[in-house]
């Protein structure tokens, strides 16, 4: 019964953070979990806040020796437990959420029975905690060859501008499509599909989780993954950590968007799809191109946008063979700036969910 209790107190907290992480009525929460930790992994991820801090500031904290306290840090971050970022010689850590984080952190761990585990999750009880925070948590931005040139784009609508504006860019497998996978469940699309920066990219780099990759190359992998028609999500803050190229069969946020009847509603995205009747031939080229089942053809036999379920990924617009559809910036008064930085992105994230920090 102990045991069971610690790892109730480790989902607690992991639900604290990011997204959250819901108790179930299975218990494949708890699961997961143990799957991940032992219950000396456990005991040290609860006495860690998600600031960094040194392996002597956790020790001192826990009355335990520093290099043993440092050891299993290490230990607990080569395993995708941690986070770790390295100060000269030395290193510090913090306690992670389970998106992005513990789960993403699996990606060379992934086995059948932890991505079984996460199927049963998110259709038990974490798609609506995906879903719910989808528009804090990755946002969908236009192709850049659906929007016309006249039009001023943000450069945090940009996706080449985002890898433009990077130090460093490290591209990984996509943890979702691996998993799925894994279950004999994947899309197909391409695997080696998402971009970290910053220090985010060195902690993948550190754990041999990714490779650094020149601007060049990280174009025509983005260019590579619209043309397989995958969705570019980058994290929602001006300056993201990270940007995936994602579907509706794999990505644990469409798919958990998927399953609402108004995605549109619960994203941070400032474009839609329209129609140009006089144009369209209803070739269905555009239905198979959409990841959200925004377009069907109406009673004319012509392309029609439900504007409930629309994005504004514009994957649609780069494919219609007669230039029928095109991206439509929202009403000014609609239009959404995402949050500077990765931490008033998590703050945000926090303060919808109820949670002051």
């Amino acid at each position: 019964m102990a045991d069971q209790d610690i790892y109730r107190q480790l989902q607690e907290r992991l639900d604290l953070y990011s997204v959250g992480f819901p108790a179930t009525g299975s218990g494949v929460e708890i699961r997961i979990l143990k799957k991940l930790f032992n219950e000396e992994d456990v005991a040290l991820f609860l006495a860690l806040p998600p600031q960094l801090e040194t392996p002597g500031a956790v020790a001192g904290r826990l009355g335990r020796l520093e290099e043993e306290v440092a050891g299993k840090l290490e230990d607990m971050a080569q395993r995708g437990l941690l986070f770790r970022k390295a100060q000269g010689d030395s290193a510090k850590y913090g306690a992670i959420p389970f998106v992005h984080g513990l789960f993403e952190f699996q990606v060379k761990r992934m086995d059948t029975e932890l991505a079984g585990f996460m199927e049963e999750y998110l259709e038990e009880g974490f798609k609506e905690n995906m879903a719910r925070g989808a528009e804090l948590f990755l946002r969908p931005i236009p192709v850049g060859k659906s929007i016309e040139v006249t039009r001023q784009v943000a450069a945090y609508e940009d996706a080449a501008e985002i890898l433009r504006g990077q130090k460093r860019i490290v591209i990984t497998d996509c943890i979702c499509r691996k998993a799925r996978e894994t279950v004999e469940k994947s899309c197909g699309g391409p695997l080696e599909a998402c971009f970290m920066f910053g220090s985010m990219g060195q902690y993948y780099l550190d754990h041999d989780m990714g490779r650094e990759i020149g601007l060049d190359e990280a174009l025509k992998i983005l260019a590579d993954c619209r043309d397989a028609g995958l969705v570019t999500q980058p994290a929602t803050a001006q300056n993201p950590a990270g940007m995936c190229n994602c579907c509706g069969d794999c990505c644990g946020v469409l798919r958990s968007l998927n399953s609402f009847p108004r995605p549109a509603e619960m994203v941070l995205s400032n474009w839609f799809a329209v129609v140009d009747r006089e144009l369209c031939t209803g070739c269905e080229t555009c239905l198979d191109r959409c990841q959200m089942g925004a377009i069907s053809l109406d009673d004319d036999g012509l392309a029609e946008i439900n504007l409930d379920r629309c994005i504004g990924c514009g994957l649609c617009v780069t494919t219609c063979p007669v230039v029928a559809l095109k991206l439509t910036a929202k009403p000014q008064e609609e239009h959404r700036i995402p949050p500077a930085t990765s931490l008033d992105q998590m703050l945000s994230l926090a303060r919808k969910r109820g949670i002051q920090i």
